[in-house]
C-alpha cells in the first residue's frame, strides 16, 4: 500500500515537467521580419498563464517588443543578442513589433 502511494506521489510530481509548454521564440531580424512561435509555428492564439519567451534579436536596426494586457518588454534598437523573457499573459491582444518600422513590423495574437 506504501508503495503505491510513493508510486502515485512521484508521478505527480513528476506531470507537470511533462506537460510544460513549449517555450515561445521571438525573433526579428536579419531581414525585415519579426515572429513569434511556438513549436515552429506562428503564435495566433495562446491560453492565459506563464511563458518562457526566447527572443533572438539578429539586427541591430530593429528590436523585438512585446506588449499587451500587463506586458511591455522589449530590446534595444542598438543591439543583438539573445534573450529569455518570463511573462504573465493576460486576457485580451498581444503585438509583438519592431518600433523603428511598426507599420509593417508587427505580429498580433489573442490570449483567453
Amino acid at each position: 500500500m506504501k508503495l503505491v502511494a510513493l508510486v502515485a506521489l512521484s508521478a505527480a510530481l513528476l506531470v507537470p515537467s511533462a506537460l510544460a509548454a513549449t517555450p515561445l521564440v521571438g525573433t526579428v531580424g536579419p531581414g525585415f521580419t519579426i515572429t513569434l512561435t511556438q513549436g515552429g509555428k506562428k503564435v495566433t492564439k495562446l491560453k492565459a498563464g506563464t511563458y518562457t519567451i526566447k527572443v533572438a534579436d539578429k539586427s541591430n536596426l530593429h528590436n523585438f517588443r512585446l506588449k499587451g494586457p500587463g506586458v511591455n518588454k522589449f530590446t534595444s534598437v542598438a543591439a543583438k543578442g539573445s534573450f529569455t523573457w518570463k511573462v504573465t499573459l493576460k486576457k485580451g491582444t498581444y503585438t509583438v513589433v519592431c518600433d523603428p518600422h511598426a507599420a509593417f513590423m508587427k505580429q498580433s495574437f489573442k490570449v483567453s
